[in-house]
């Protein structure tokens, strides 16, 4: 290699080095597309979702926070945003091999009818035969014929993104994570709390079976609180994932513990559905509710003495 090769090698390592590197946040505008038909497979810009005609309901659009390297995007894309600089744009094509994978005529399958849902029996539905998720293509008589692909799969995608930020503040990161893992992001905060927690001080080498001694100290730990909402208390993925999703924002940030808050506000509006169910019986009625029901108490323990025989 030439002192000209040479030198232009270290001009681009040092450009790349200067640039976002793996394990670096990102925050990134992207829009995602089939390239045979420019369909919109996945969007942070609500307008363009909207365009497009996709349901918006309870999703909320805005740019995501991503671990570049971590694979919250495709390979390529994680390429593209090795050295690059906040504000940098570009477009990257993703094959199907890369992306939801080839089309695989044998994922077409003929099963019976009978194991799946008579609400579910028409072309387009979305069933579950054997653990595998599916599309029903056609049923005719006792024969159904489901295709086990991924609805995206033989499509190669075009990736059009903008890196608008780098994220360098741990409760953004946070806050980053948790949408990427549940699309909504809760208010997070991040706190240095003193905790006491019980430490071995000694043992007995001599004896086995004695028991260590411990003692009672404070230490300090940085501690991730998360107020959770109602949606995020009902989340599947969160219900399914939380010790996981938990343990690798604790990895990443360098956190100490997670605790998660739930805040169920007070008051007698509260009581409107307990009056409902009660027959309209309410605060001090119920008492009064109560003292009208016939009940004979041998009577009772007679009819349960039967049923038990």
């Amino acid at each position: 290699m030439s002192d000209e090769q040479q030198a232009e090698a270290e001009q681009v390592d040092e450009e790349v080095e200067s640039g976002i590197q793996d394990g670096d946040f990102v925050r990134l505008a992207y829009t995602v597309r089939t390239i045979e038909d420019g369909d919109v497979v996945d969007t942070t810009d609500k307008e363009v979702a909207e365009e497009a005609e996709i349901d918006v309901e309870g999703y909320e659009f805005e740019p995501r926070v991503v671990i570049v390297g971590a694979g919250h995007v495709f390979p390529e894309v994680d390429e593209a945003l090795i050295g690059a600089e906040a504000g940098d744009e570009g477009t990257v094509e993703i094959p199907a091999v890369d992306a939801f994978g080839e089309y695989d005529e044998d994922e077409v399958r003929t099963v019976s009818a009978n194991k799946i849902d008579e609400d579910d029996r028409y072309p387009g539905a979305q069933v579950t035969i054997d653990g595998d998720q599916g599309r029903l293509e056609t049923i005719i008589g006792g024969r159904a014929r489901v295709n086990f692909n991924h609805p995206l799969a033989g499509e190669d995608l075009e990736y059009e993104y903008e890196v608008l930020d780098l994220v360098d503040d741990r409760e953004e990161q946070a806050s980053g994570l948790l949408g990427m893992y549940l699309q909504q992001a809760p208010e997070v905060w991040i706190q240095t709390d003193e905790v006491e927690e019980e430490q071995v001080v000694g043992s007995d080498d001599e004896d086995e079976d004695a028991e260590p001694e411990t003692e009672t100290v404070t230490v300090e730990k940085d501690t991730l609180y998360i107020e959770a909402t109602p949606q995020m208390t009902m989340n599947q993925q969160w219900m399914f994932s939380k010790q996981q999703i938990a343990q690798d924002i604790m990895q990443r940030l360098d956190i100490d513990r997670v605790i998660v808050q739930e805040t169920i506000e007070g008051g007698m509006g509260g009581m409107g559905g307990l009056g409902g169910m009660m027959g309209g019986a309410g605060g001090a009625d119920i008492e009064e509710a109560i003292e009208d029901v016939d009940i004979d108490a041998d009577e009772l323990a007679a009819e349960l003495d039967a049923d038990e025989e």
